[in-house]
């Protein structure tokens, strides 16, 4: 497996995953603009030539938001996501980010989990922010 950087190309293949993994989703050109902006980077995980998963992230200044964290349902449990995840964090050193931060469903424990092994801390919640079901958001953050 191996994680690079997405470019304008890989549009559609992040769109696919995205339908798949989320109930809301983005279409085609919306990943383009998110690509084409400097403040966005989306990094996606390769098996055998295909992407099985991405990651995004939006730089605001000296702030990193994890927009979300993908993988295909055949390819977890395979530490993708980790592997997607290290790479946002070394980004966010590279750039000299002060702290990184994501929403996450409060029922997604293995989301949460996984935050959780890279010192990411709950930092509050937002009631009912998910729909479909609605659901409360744990926001966690990492600082550096």
């Amino acid at each position: 497996m191996i994680i690079e950087k997405a470019d304008l190309n890989c549009a559609d293949e992040i769109a696919v995953i995205e339908s798949k993994v989320f109930k809301s989703n983005r279409s085609v050109n919306s990943i383009r603009r998110f690509l084409s902006d400097e403040n966005n980077e989306i990094y996606i995980a390769k098996t055998d030539e295909k992407t099985v998963g991405y990651g995004s992230l939006n730089v605001i200044l000296d702030e990193g938001y994890i927009i979300d964290i993908a993988v295909l349902e055949e390819y977890r449990r395979q530490k993708i996501a980790t592997r997607i995840l290290q790479e946002i964090i070394e980004c966010a050193k590279r750039k000299s980010l002060k702290f990184l931060t994501l929403e996450v469903r409060e029922s997604n424990k293995a989301a949460i989990l996984l935050y959780s092994k890279f010192g990411f801390c709950k930092a509050g919640e937002r009631k009912n922010y998910y729909s479909d079901p609605k659901e409360n958001a744990i926001l966690l953050t990492k600082t550096f």
